[in-house]
């Protein structure tokens, strides 16, 4: 009897996928992205909720926001190897469920210590479905869909960490803070056995991990943990006056050298820096830079003036932020149409100016600034964020195909969140030498008109004696109060600083756009993810 040889498997061909099929895959991925955006952000306006469920100082809890970060700095440009590697199928399956497992390891968290490492964890295996979504986008989609491809994502990507204090305010205000990790649970199983069932687009070539550069690796992971622990702990320990933000900062340099050296030199590098041989490529990914410290930075420091000025609640936080996500659902559609019809360059620099004059608008905060008072400043930079959003998506990711596609998603995609933490860790030292500087400036005016405040005071420590019989008992309260009411504005000066130097970035940003060269649109379009 005559054995046929076993046939090949036919390798899958995304492109020629129904249409239906292309959104179902496509939709599946990007609710995961959603997940995994979303979750950096969403304990911003629940931080004081989980410092206190955990018994941990002010220092600790900045954590578990840092935690994330740090390890989903690290994964998303490994996973353009991972997904060659494990296929997009796999590589998306085994994070989203790593994710809702980490999710539960959250919420039961006893310490803040374990709290800690299982952000970490969380952050790292869930940063793979972040820049996998772009590469399947660009793939699978060709001419008016796949044109719409940079809105849909711009969306997500802006709108996820926008929203996240909001949703995170209002589980926390009404079921309690833990369930800000267990609500990622029915979703994530349903994305992890959705993907399984239906995604279907490459290959795995497991034989890469048997060729695996080690050192690389770790030199990027050594480069960007150093570089974020730096960042973050630096505003808070007077950056290199602190031994141990020396040796970080020497460890992340060291790391980074090898980690070039590797990705020049190394047979089989984790991450390929071809992608930035395109000029306009590398443009795009120094706009995500300034893009990720601007939506980072501002989605952190409205929650912080809100609740350490106002006073305000988590729930309170959060309805008033949601007013950003509105403006940029709004603008989604326009921004598509307008980086299609137009030189995407015009549309970036309106829309840093856009982004720009929102951050003025928000440098006139006052101490009783609350919903009212922001909703228009928050308002235009929702609209104009995606005016900066979708044609750098555009710029930086229609030029590629295949493997370099994905390596380009994961290096854009990675500017972005490391713009993000630089921006985060700068706009906290500012606020706090800015502080400074304002209640100095206070003393100063207070001490060249001693009889106003002495008055003032004094005036305060009568009403106080209405509530107390010792006159010193209340020469301490009206004295305590006022200190307060300086503190607070002196506060809220500095907030108004920062934000007047942010907009002065995105103004600054301007100077590229006219260097960016805008090819003939798309390469074409490679039949398959892999290879």
């Amino acid at each position: 009897m005559t054995t046929l040889p076993a046939q090949p498997v036919a390798a899958p061909n995304p492109s020629g996928l129904p249409l239906s099929r292309k959104y179902l895959i496509f939709g599946i991925l990007a609710f995961g992205q959603f997940m995994a955006l979303i979750d950096i952000q969403i304990v911003a306006a629940s931080l004081n909720d989980v410092q206190e469920g955990l018994s941990a100082g002010p220092d600790e809890v900045s954590w578990v926001q840092t935690a994330y970060l740090m390890a989903e700095l690290v994964m998303i440009p490994f996973s353009a190897f991972l997904a060659q590697a494990m296929s997009t199928k796999w590589l998306f399956a085994t994070s989203a469920g790593l994710f809702t497992l980490a999710s539960v390891a959250c919420g039961f968290a006893w310490n803040i210590e374990s709290m800690i490492i299982f952000r970490a964890i969380q952050g790292f295996v869930g940063g793979a479905m972040v820049p996998s979504v772009f590469a399947v986008g660009f793939t699978i989609f060709e001419g008016k869909q796949r044109a719409m491809i940079p809105a849909i994502l711009g969306i997500v990507s802006v709108l996820a960490p926008t929203l996240g204090p909001t949703v995170g305010g209002i589980i926390t205000d009404t079921i309690g803070w833990r369930w800000i990790f267990f609500i990622n649970v029915v979703p994530g199983i349903v994305v992890t056995v959705l993907t399984l069932v239906v995604v279907d687009l490459d290959r795995p070539d497991t034989k890469m991990f048997g060729r695996i550069d080690w050192s690389h690796l770790v030199a990027m992971a050594v480069a960007l943990a150093g570089l974020q622990y730096v960042l973050e702990e630096g505003p808070r320990k007077d950056w290199f006056g602190d031994p141990r933000i020396v040796m970080a900062a020497w460890f992340s340099l060291i790391g980074f050298c090898l980690f070039i050296e590797r990705s020049i030199y190394s047979a089989n590098p984790i991450v390929r820096l071809s992608p930035f041989r395109n000029r306009t490529f590398a443009f795009a990914c120094v706009f995500n830079l300034v893009i990720g410290f601007g939506i980072y930075a501002s989605t952190y420091l409205v929650p912080v003036f809100l609740a350490r000025v106002r006073g305000f609640n988590s729930l309170e936080i959060g309805t008033t932020v949601f007013i950003v996500g509105a403006g940029q659902l709004v603008s989604t559609i326009f921004a598509a149409w307008a980086s299609i019809r137009i030189d995407r360059r015009i549309v970036i620099a309106i829309g840093l100016s856009g982004f720009s004059f929102s951050l003025f608008l928000t440098s006139h905060l006052g101490s009783n600034w609350g919903f009212d008072e922001l909703l228009i400043p928050q308002i235009v930079r929702g609209l104009f964020v995606m005016l900066c959003i979708v044609p750098a998506v555009n710029m930086a990711l229609s030029a590629f195909q295949g493997p370099e596609l994905r390596s380009a998603s994961g290096l854009f995609n990675l500017m972005r969140n490391l713009g993000g933490a630089i921006g985060i860790a700068t706009v906290n030292t500012w606020l706090g030498d800015n502080t400074r500087t304002q209640a100095l400036r206070f003393g100063e005016s207070l001490a060249a008109n001693g009889r106003g405040a002495q008055e003032a005071v004094a005036a305060m420590a009568h009403r106080f004696a209405a509530a107390t019989p010792d006159p010193n008992h209340a020469l301490l309260l009206a004295q305590a109060s006022f200190a307060r009411v300086v503190g607070r504005e002196a506060l809220t000066i500095a907030f108004d600083d920062v934000f007047r130097v942010m907009a002065w970035i995105f103004l600054a940003a301007l100077v590229m756009v006219p260097f960016c060269k805008i090819p003939a649109d798309a390469a074409p379009v490679s039949p398959a993810l892999a290879h």
